[in-house]
């Protein structure tokens, strides 16, 4: 049995505990966290820090890695979109599987343990199937176009047949994003998810002519299609806002979770907390900065008790894979969340996202959580400074 102490432990299911000792049984699973008055010195490794379960990386596209560096910042949505599609393909496959590799290392070695991912073709399919982290795989579709729908679900399914599930890992197929699918394929994609029990995962608001795109039929999306030659006769504006427009199409599947939400408004939150089930908030800062060099308004979200969670998003848009990272971001922007709030966000609330919180997430008793250390913070104020940083030690 091991016995880590560490100056607070955040077990995440209750209140931090000073001077708290993890206990682990051989297998790594928690027995209990108790506190270190109760224990010979001798039997206790002793760590200077924060103690808490392992993170959860609710967004990212692993299959993007070997675009890191490739993509210039702050140049807004669409050009990133236009750059992702131009170059997507011009990397010989030996160079993306060593991208891929080494970047689940690095999630491995920032004490990530399970990842929502993104995956539009099988290309990191090799690498999921190691076992080395718990995914829940995105099979992410887009038509563009009614004359794509069918051609697009057909392609989705078969990418699902296909994917790992070592390491208890798990699927669903989901919608890219409100500006890039049809009614019918949403229609398709929401019976097929609530069938297979699974989860639709949308990237919303992340550029703010989304909104406008539905409203009135213009701004960056509505050229993009132009610049493309690509028919939109089809679209017809509804006069809401993206979100309410899109999931109003998401009938049966229960648990739905908006990414990036960088232009998400107070009534599109209570608009999803009306009429979805399950209702999560995904809040990727890091790559809000790296293309639009915007942030969502946190503090809306906490005042409206949503359930917050916390990804990464690639490469492509970003500097690295590293939960910590995140919320340093969404901490010196909103330094009133509490850092029981920040850490739930990027521990339990992802593994409840995932259906993982069986035995991640929280330190509770017969879980297998992983056992991360932050150190370097302000102890005092319990705030994470520019120089915190995490090690995984159990």
């Amino acid at each position: 049995m091991r016995k880590l102490k560490g100056d607070f432990v955040f077990p995440i299911s209750g209140a931090p505990v000073k001077d708290g000792v993890v206990l682990l049984d051989d297998d790594e699973k928690v027995v209990s966290v108790e506190k270190n008055g109760q224990f010979d010195p001798a039997e206790v490794e002793s760590f200077h820090g924060v103690l808490c379960p392992g993170f959860v990386n609710s967004h990212c596209h692993l299959e993007l890695s070997f675009m890191k560096q490739q993509i210039p910042e702050k140049t807004g949505l669409k050009e990133f979109v236009k750059t992702v599609v131009a170059i997507r393909d011009n990397f010989t496959e030996e160079v993306q599987q060593n991208a891929i590799e080494s970047a689940e290392r690095e999630m491995v070695e920032n004490g990530i343990v399970a990842v929502g991912d993104i995956s539009n073709d099988t290309r990191s399919f090799d690498r999921k199937s190691q076992g080395n982290l718990r995914y829940h795989t995105f099979v992410e579709v887009f038509d563009l176009g009614p004359e794509n729908t069918l051609k697009a679900f057909e392609t989705g399914k078969k990418v699902f047949k296909k994917v790992p599930q070592e390491n208890q890992s798990t699927a669903s197929m989901t919608p890219h994003a409100p500006y890039s699918c049809t009614p019918d394929l949403y229609w398709l994609v929401d019976k097929f998810t609530a069938r297979y029990g699974g989860m639709i995962s949308i990237h919303n608001q992340e550029n703010i002519d989304e909104n406008k795109l539905f409203l009135e039929k213009k701004g960056i999306w509505a050229d993009l299609f132009d610049e493309w030659g690509l028919d939109h006769s089809w679209f017809q504006p509804t006069g809401k806002n993206s979100l309410p427009s899109t999931l109003e199409n998401i009938k049966n599947t229960k648990k739905v979770v908006n990414i990036h939400n960088t232009f998400t408004t107070r009534n599109d939150i209570d608009w999803a907390k009306a009429h979805v089930p399950e209702a999560f908030w995904c809040f990727c800062p890091n790559a809000n900065l790296f293309i639009e060099n915007t942030l969502p308004d946190f503090p809306e979200f906490m005042e409206e008790s949503a359930q917050c969670v916390v990804g990464t998003d690639s490469l492509a848009s970003n500097w690295q894979l590293s939960v910590l990272e995140e919320l340093k971001v969404i901490e010196a922007n909103a330094p009133q969340i509490p850092m029981d709030d920040l850490l739930s966000w990027a521990t339990l609330n992802g593994a409840k996202l995932l259906d993982f919180d069986q035995d991640l997430g929280s330190l509770e008793a017969g879980k297998k959580p992983g056992i991360n250390l932050i150190e370097n913070m302000d102890l005092d104020t319990m705030k994470l400074t520019t120089s915190a940083r995490v090690k995984k030690i159990a």
